[in-house]
This record gives structure tokens, sequence and C-alpha cells, in this order.
């Protein structure tokens, strides 16, 4: 057989192999029992020369086994005779006879020990290759250690067959990447440098992703793997056994699966390291002592303990990567687009495989006849879309449609909105275009603070913000964020600002007096770390690329060095009776059917813009059920219900000649 075709025939050559080598152990066995008997296993014969052969026996399954967990000739003679127990029928009652009991009808280190070559007292221990590796099991039908059962495990006779697979005790644990996606190329320089690492470092490193972009650190270690020519299984870190004597078995079945197969594992820690201490000291404990290919996946950078790590942050792709994966996405869609990839691009911070949906499903969309106006329309949506998952659990996401005209407020105020909006707006041009973020990149972040009484229409803005520059509005209580534990606020806040970054949300920050009032002199350390709760949120807010609102019903208790940090401040002030009038004209959907309804008096009820939209919505209620328009009857009905929960008494000067 000439040695080109002798891959091709690699299957057959290892059973033949094999063979050979089980009718050796064979022979001993009948050896033992002086037997004349013919052995039933027939050594197979190779068209090889000797030369031939002596270049491939170390590519054989059963010399592998042996090569790479370190077996003793004696040792892998053991696998060998339980190997022959699984696949000759008539090697038990060989066994039998060699242990001069019809009984003992299978392998049994105490036959091993007088049977074959070479026998050493220690390939029983616990320690040695055999049952640390767990290629062999002891059954428990003996009290005896050297005549209990032994059983080849499953996954090491299937590959002396030459048949690989995943150990079923890993099955439904692993995940095999059977892909590796794209990289832009500042994620594939990481891949390279850490190739190069892992090449040329003296045993197995163990290397830390960090980052927020948990599809390209994946995406990373794939194409190391790749280079490396290693398979790549993932691991959740939610499903890790949760006692130590699974976990020591976990952990000998990955480095089993390594040295059999040569895989590298994917431990993703992203979505729980915060929260479960306890499944935290099993992942360093898994590290400190696992020798294995592994990446650990995090969303912060973690700390050594007795093992070092290999540590790299991964960003999404750079603003340029991310300009070019738009330009050769949707050159073919929308051409004219081109020109506004800027903008998009300083909205939504996604990363390649988010761009490569987007595009998917746009180009799906174009299919079915939208002109190029309507495209753009829902390739910004498409963005909205994909950029919100992770920030959905961490916050309210308001939907809104109202506009300008929905919103009654001074001229001065509104002007201090649409300038707010203009800022919003034109950030990139003034930014990057015009050099401001070169010159100092320090305080880019738009922050505004809206200060009013409850229902003055706060919240309300911040919707037609949105809804005017075409962004999602997610409302944070910050009476929920704030914590009695020291470091937890931070981390909340952490969590928010994080997810945030990519979709370009405005962040609508309710109840800011739960932490930011006025900064008491620190008298313990509890002071202390409040006074940091602060400076941190100010710190985040002024990096976060978005828009951050904060609202806040007594201004006057903020800390003046809190103010003077925040770019906008808009003040909300009670309507008046003229602003009241045109709150109840606006507050009836066109659907809505009135009758005889009087603004002038309406606007006499000396309440605020959100207690005018519940009483409006409690008279349709009235209305509706009595089968009739909107009328001053339900109105009044309606107010006199929201004064008791107002705690307030409804004057006869304000509903005088209703009804």
């Amino acid at each position: 057989m000439k040695l080109e075709t002798i891959a091709d025939n690699w299957q057959e050559l290892n059973k033949n192999y094999l063979m050979q080598e089980l009718a050796r152990i064979q022979k001993k066995l009948y050896d033992k029992i002086a037997s004349t008997e013919q052995p039933s296993i027939k050594a197979q014969s190779f068209d090889l020369d000797e030369i031939e052969l002596s270049k491939l026996i170390s590519s054989f399954a059963v010399e592998i086994i042996s090569d790479r967990f370190d077996l003793s000739p004696f040792e892998k003679d053991i696998l060998l005779l339980c190997a022959g127990m699984e696949l000759d029928r008539a090697w038990g009652l060989l066994c039998g006879q060699a242990q001069g009991s019809d009984a003992t009808n299978y392998p049994t280190f105490s036959l091993a020990l007088s049977t074959l070559d070479s026998a050493h007292w220690d390939a029983l221990t616990p320690n040695a290759p055999l049952r640390h590796w767990r290629l062999i099991e002891l059954q428990n039908n003996s009290n005896s250690l050297t005549t209990k059962e032994l059983v080849i495990d499953e996954q090491i006779l299937h590959y002396l067959l030459g048949i690989r697979h995943l150990d079923e005790r890993l099955t439904g644990l692993l995940d095999l990447v059977t892909n590796t996606p794209s990289l832009v190329p500042s994620h594939q320089k990481i891949v390279d440098k850490l190739a190069q690492i892992w090449l040329q470092t003296a045993g197995i490193p163990i290397i830390n992703l960090y980052g927020q972009d948990s599809s390209s650190k994946k995406a990373i270690a794939a194409a190391i793997s790749e280079k490396l020519q290693l398979d790549l299984y993932t691991i959740s870190a939610e499903i890790l056994p949760s006692d130590t004597s699974q976990l020591y078995l976990f952990k000998c079945l990955l480095e089993r699966d390594w040295l059999l197969n040569q895989s590298a594992f994917f431990l993703d820690c992203d979505y729980w390291e915060n929260n479960e201490r306890s499944k935290d000291i099993l992942v360093s404990l898994l590290l400190d002592n696992l020798r294995c290919p592994l990446t650990i996946s995090s969303q912060e950078r973690r700390r050594e303990r007795h093992k070092s790590l290999i540590t790299v942050e991964v960003k999404k792709p750079t603003t340029q990567e991310q300009r070019l994966l738009w330009s050769e996405s949707l050159g073919d869609i929308i051409p004219e687009y081109n020109g506004k990839i800027d903008t998009l691009v300083s909205y939504f911070n996604l990363n390649l495989p988010a761009i490569e949906s987007v595009c998917l499903q746009l180009k799906s969309t174009e299919n079915n006849g939208y002109n190029h106006s309507d495209l753009n329309d829902r390739l910004w949506q498409m963005c909205r879309t994909q950029a919100r998952p992770h920030l959905e659990q961490l916050a309210q996401r308001i939907d809104s449609n109202v506009t300008w005209e929905d919103l009654i407020l001074p001229e001065s105020e509104l002007n201090i909105l649409r300038e707010l909006a203009t800022h919003v707006r034109h950030k990139e041009k003034v930014y990057h275009h015009w050099g401001f973020a070169q010159k100092n990149a320090r305080g880019l972040g738009i922050s505004a603070l809206f200060a009013g009484a409850s229902g003055t229409g706060k919240t309300l803005a911040a919707e037609v913000l949105g809804n005017e520059l075409q962004l999602d509005v997610y409302r944070i209580d910050l009476s929920a964020v704030v914590s009695k534990y020291i470091g937890e606020t931070e981390k909340n806040l952490k969590k928010i600002f994080d997810a945030a970054e990519g979709c370009g949300a405005i962040l609508l920050f309710d109840e800011a007096d739960a932490l930011f009032g006025k900064r008491s002199e620190v008298k313990d350390s509890h002071d202390r770390y409040a006074n940091m709760e602060v400076s941190y949120l100010l710190q985040r807010i002024e990096s976060y690329q978005g828009l951050a609102i904060l609202t806040t019903n007594l201004k006057d208790d903020l800390d003046r060095a809190f103010l003077r940090r925040i770019r906008f401040i808009a003040q909300f002030p009670f309507p008046d009776f003229s602003q009241r009038s045109a709150i109840w004209q606006r507050i009836f959907p066109l659907n809505t059917p009135t009758q005889d309804l009087n603004f002038e008096k309406l606007a006499k009820l000396n309440v605020a813009g959100g207690n005018i939209r519940n009483i409006a919505i409690n008279a349709a209620f009235l209305a509706a059920n009595s089968q009739e328009s909107v009328q001053m009857k339900h109105i009044l009905q309606a107010a006199q219900s929201e004064y008791s929960k107002l705690e307030k008494p409804l004057t006869d000067n304000e509903v005088k000649g209703w009804i």
C-alpha cells in the first residue's frame, strides 16, 4: 500500500492493529490456562512493509491513548484486556477459566497481575492513569479491590475503534462551535497575538476575554481554536456542577477530551458573575486546577488567584470599522445611505453579527418593493430593535407618539428642550468632524435635569424628545437602583450604562433626589460611599454617548456642585390657567367622542397636567360605561375621584356652572 493512500485507509488499518494487539493479550490468557484451543481473535495482516508500518503505528488509537495518558506497557495491556471483553463474546469464558472460576468471567486486577507482562501494583491506585482518567471503571461486585470487575469506558472503547465523540456525561453541557464567524481587523489582531502567545508559552495558558461584546469574544475564541487546529466547545457557567466532587469529575472529563480529541473550551460567565458568589468560587476553583485550553468570557476582568491569566479586553468594533461594515453591507441595498453612515454609527454601537443581521433583514425587506425612503426608516428602526435586548431587562422602555404640540410649557423652557434635541442630533458633526472630541474627550455626554412638581410634564418631555429624535426612551427608577450595601449602587448603575452604550437610548433617571441630595460632611464610611455613588453616576453621565435625563421634584435640595456638571436644566412649572386650558384642548384623542366640553371651565381645575390626563381617562371610561360621549358630568365625577386621591378639596369655584 502506498503511503499517500494510508490516510484514506486509516480506519481499516487502525482496526487491524487493534485486533493484532487483542490477539496478543488473548494468547496470554490461553497461555495462563495452558489451553490448546485456537484464539477466537485473529491477528490481522498489513499490506505494508516494516518501515511503513513503523511510521504509522504512533497514529493508531491505542498508541495515542497510551502516549497521551502516559500509560505503562502493563497499563496499556489492562486497557486492551478490558476492550477484548467488549469485542469478543468468548472473552468472558476465557477470563473465568484463567481465574479458575466460571463466576469470575470478567477482567480483574488479579487476572492482570498474574497474566500480563511487567505487572506493577501501583497501576491499581486512584491516582494512576487508568483510574484517574476514568479509562476503566471498577464495578462494585466484590469486596476485594483486586477481584472487582474492570470495565472500559465507553468513549475510550469507541476511540480505540477509531470513532471519536464527546463523552455522554458532557453531552448537553457543551456545545460545539461549528463555524468561525468573520472578524474585524481589531479583533483579528487579538487572535493573532493570543495564538502567538499560546504557541510560545510553556504549559497551557488560560485566556480571559472581558468586555460587553459577548458575541465578539466567542468569535475570537473560535478563531484562535481554528488557528491552532482545535475543536471549540462552549460551556455556560450557569450549568457548572454545584459541588466540588462533581466539579472534579467535570474537570477530568474536559481534560480527557482535550487529550483525546484536541478540544478547547469557552466558558461563558457573562450573565451571572455579579450575583452568584458561590458559583464564582466554583469557577475560580476550576480555573486554578484545569489543565486544558480554556478561554473564559466575563463582563469584568477576573482577578487572578493561584493561576495567572492572559487577560485581554474585547471592545466592539471601532467607529471606523463600523463605518466600513455599514458601507460594504448597505452599498447594494441603499446606495445613497452611505452619506448618512456617520449618523448611524454615532447613535448605534453595534458589533459585526448585529450589523450583518440588520442588513440581512433589510435585504429581505428590499425585495418586498419598498422605496429607498422607506428603507432608510426601516433601517433606523431595525437598529433600534437590534440594540435593545441588553437594556430591556434593566429598565422600562417607554413607547410614545407624542409631539411638541402635546407639550404645554413656557416658551423659554420649550426652547431649552429644542436646543437639547439639536445637541443630540448634531453631536457627531461637532464632536468628531469639527474636532471637539479630539481636543478634549471629557464631558462629551449630553445631560439634562428636568425639575418640577409631579405631573408637570417631565416624563412627557422625555417622550417628545425620543419621538423627535427617533430614539428609545428608558426609564430608570433611581430609588430602586440605590442599594444600602456598599458598592452595589455603582454595580447597578454600571450595568445600566454598559447595556445602554450600544443603543443610543435616552436614559430617564426618575427620582434623582434618591441619590443626588446635598452631599453631607463625611462622618463615617457610609457617608463617604454615598458621595462616591454620586461621583460615579456623574462620571458615567459625562462619558455616556447618548442623552441622560434626570428628574427631580426638589431642585433646591440638589448639590450645587452637581448642578454645575449638568449641561441643560429645564424647569417645569405648575401650569397656569391658559396652559391648563391648552392641555385640556389636547388631552382627548381625535377618535374620542366628546360633547359640549367647556375648556375655559375645565381649566379652572387647579391641577397639573398629569392629573388632567388621569381625569380625562377616567371620564372616558365613565362615558363608555354609560354609552355616551364624554361630557362635563363625566369629567366632574372623574375630577371628584382624582381630588379625593390627592386629598384636596374640590372647590365650588373650580366646578361652578359645569352642569
